[in-house]
């Protein structure tokens, strides 16, 4: 390997020139120059070019011992030095510098690291380290799977690992499996490089390469680590499913799981491959670790290395979960505070309120991982994304049009899971903030590209605020989702009567269709026609499916609701003054009574009104539930009680017999027998 060191003039120019640059001998940005002059971008990468590290940085300015040849003369072009001029002419390595490389040298002998990354620049996952050398020296386990979203860590975790274990093993091979090549080629260099390129005769079928390696990995101790397992695993399939040419892996990675030899393969995936599970538990020789994001101290460590930033603790802990301690997008965040809000915190959290800027790079890997979810994973995403909130498998199912069965619905969001996609909360499932957001730009370009078209999809499946909602939840989705709908197409279509207009061709070609035809459309559209204030006077509803339209504050006048199917709205109710208010039994129903003469039963939850008790001919005083919560009894200034059949509202029985108005009403605590 060819290297370089300045000599004694050179230094005192390159020390000029570092001077000129206005930058702290520490400042990271020399590195990321550096590395992005030999064509490795360590914002989108998340690693440094070969050869470039603090290390190699310290040794090029201190000039008492060479550096690798191309770093070197990366770091002259970031100073915007002449390499020639500052290089030493006759450069010769001291012996130390040759007893260093000799050693260096038998490990190389021994290591093969292809294309893995610096992985000099670390941040935290010492229990990670910890776990996975425990698993695979002490313990001897034969197949490890790596397990995260994109820019979590899995790759430099992995090559970190090599690093720290490779002194116990006699073969380090490292591959990136980023480009997909075919098991046969990854499976000859292995074999040839075990074989110290001896072996080149392999056998025709994949089987017999898959035994002539297992040999090797047998008659040596030998670490293997096989990076981006997703590049060769079906897109839009359940996870975990190899593509067709390369279910060779699949016969690799069971034979690696399943047969006995001294070696360990380490691989990494945003996905586990499928037909491992089988093959793991707390006492066998397989095992996965699903890598989170990182706790805030070592958050933090990507700022401090990007530069100073001011902000208080609670700013530093919003900042930090609201991209889910992923490195990748830290370090992309940090670098735009640092650039364009002179490192102030606050002021990128003002700009950005309540919503998550999404940039280029985290953008395009959440589009990878979007782009390989089945159709019944997106529509879980996008339901995930509106419900801002941690929801059950039961709510989730009831916001689907058609019936989607509860083993089906927990296989999905099990996928999702392994996806990292979605995460279990005590309360249900959610997503981390900044895959929310993305899923929520997702959906409101989509919508408004099917309004536009008039072809709907998510516009029918999905509603993009739900009537039923809790108040500020739904104040949320108006903000964060239809208010922005609407502006799109403003801009686009030119006028709210232009969008009026779209919308009322789009519900003309629903009619007479079934429910799960035409789902969510009828309520999407009195939402958004009442956010761009739009009259609704002469809009013909009838039977069509207006569901989760919130209709408080909505002027009806006019309006065809004619066998419209209402189910899951909230209108505005005109109440007299309530006179008195009980919980049902099991506290799932709230009874009012009123001026107006009549009974109300509201939904706790959602605080939907369910029906309307109506008979009373005076003020309504009091009301009582029945102790099994089935009967409600009312009184009032008619001099009458009623009993109301809960369930709908028809009064089964009206007992009179007083002379005067009645102001309380109770059920005996046991029932008479």
């Amino acid at each position: 390997m060819l290297t370089l060191k300045a000599s004694q003039q050179g230094l005192a120019r390159i020390k000029q020139a570092r001077l000129a640059k206005g930058w702290a001998v520490d400042d990271f940005r020399f590195l990321e120059t550096a590395s992005q002059v030999l064509g490795v971008v360590w914002e989108k990468q998340g690693f440094l070019a070969v050869g470039i590290s603090e290390g190699t940085w310290k040794r090029f300015l201190a000039g008492k011992s060479p550096i690798n040849a191309e770093a070197f003369k990366a770091y002259c072009q970031v100073l915007e030095v002449n390499w020639e001029e500052v290089v030493e002419l006759n450069n010769q390595a001291t012996s130390k510098d040759k007893f260093n490389q000799t050693s260096d040298a038998k490990i190389q002998n021994r290591s093969d690291w292809g294309e893995a990354p610096d992985a000099s620049i670390f941040y935290g996952r010492l229990a990670e380290l910890n776990a996975l050398e425990k698993w695979i020296v002490r313990e001897n386990c034969r197949l490890v799977t790596l397990l995260g979203m994109g820019g979590i860590g899995k790759t430099a975790l992995s090559v970190k690992l090599a690093q720290q274990v490779q002194d116990k093993f006699d073969f380090i091979i490292w591959r990136s499996l980023r480009n997909a090549p075919p098991i046969e080629d990854i499976l000859a260099e292995i074999i040839q490089f075990l074989s110290k390129q001896e072996e080149t005769d392999l056998p025709k079928k994949i089987d017999g390469i898959i035994l002539r390696g297992l040999q090797y990995l047998r008659s040596s101790r030998c670490l293997l680590i096989l990076d981006n397992i997703e590049s060769i695993l079906q897109a839009g399939d359940r996870t975990g499913k190899y593509k067709p040419e390369y279910e060779g892996y699949g016969q690799f990675l069971r034979c690696i799981a399943e047969s006995s030899h001294q070696s360990c393969l380490v691989i990494t995936s945003r996905e586990k491959p499928k037909g491992l599970a089988k093959f793991e538990g707390e006492a066998l020789p397989v095992r996965s670790l699903q890598l989170s994001g990182l706790p805030e101290t070592e958050g933090r460590e990507i700022f401090n290395v990007k530069g100073s930033f001011t902000g208080s603790e609670s700013q530093w802990q919003v900042l930090l979960s609201r991209y889910g301690g992923n490195p990748l997008a830290l370090k992309i965040v940090a670098s735009s505070i640092r650039d364009f809000f002179d490192g102030s915190i606050s002021q990128f959290l003002e700009i950005s309120r309540e919503s998550t800027f999404i940039f280029d790079d985290i953008r395009d890997l959440l589009d990878q991982q979007f782009h390989r979810l089945t159709n019944l994973e997106r529509e879980i995403m996008y339901w995930l994304a509106i419900n801002r909130e941690p929801v059950s498998l039961l709510e989730l199912q009831s916001d689907f049009v058609a019936n989607v069965p509860i083993p089906e619905l927990l296989e999905s969001i099990n996928s999702l899971q392994r996806r990292s996609l979605v995460e279990k909360s005590g309360a249900g499932f959610t997503q981390q903030p900044v895959v929310m957001e993305y899923a929520i730009a997702s959906l409101i370009e989509l919508i408004c590209e099917e309004i536009c078209s008039q072809h709907i999809n998510l516009f029918r499946t999905h509603a993009p605020i739900k009537a039923t909602a809790k108040d500020y939840v739904r104040e949320t989705q108006i903000s964060l989702i239809l208010k922005p709908v609407a502006e799109r197409l403003i801009a686009t279509l030119g006028s709210s009567e232009n969008i009026a207009s779209y919308l009322q061709q789009i519900l003309s070609l629903l009619k007479g269709k079934s429910p799960q035809e035409t789902g969510y459309a009828g309520g999407n559209s009195i939402n958004l026609l009442h956010q761009l204030q739009v009259d609704l006077s002469g809009f013909d509803f009838s039977d069509l499916t207006v569901w989760q339209a919130y209709l408080q504050g909505v002027n009806l006048h006019d309006v065809n609701l004619a066998n419209s199917d209402l189910s899951r709205c909230v209108f505005t109710e005109t109440l007299g003054n309530i006179l008195s208010a009980t919980f049902s039994p099991d506290g799932q129903i709230l009874a009012t009574c009123d001026t107006d003469c009549h009974v109300r039963l509201w939904e706790v939850k959602t605080g939907k009104l369910l029906l309307i008790c109506q008979g009373h001919k005076n003020w309504v005083r009091a009301i009582a539930f029945s102790p099994d919560g089935q009967i409600l009894a009312s009184c009032g200034a008619d001099c009458t009680v009623k009993l109301w059949n809960v369930q709908d509202g028809i009064c089964i029985k009206t007992l009179i017999g007083h002379d005067h108005e009645i102001f309380s009403v109770a059920f005996s605590p046991i029932p008479p027998t």
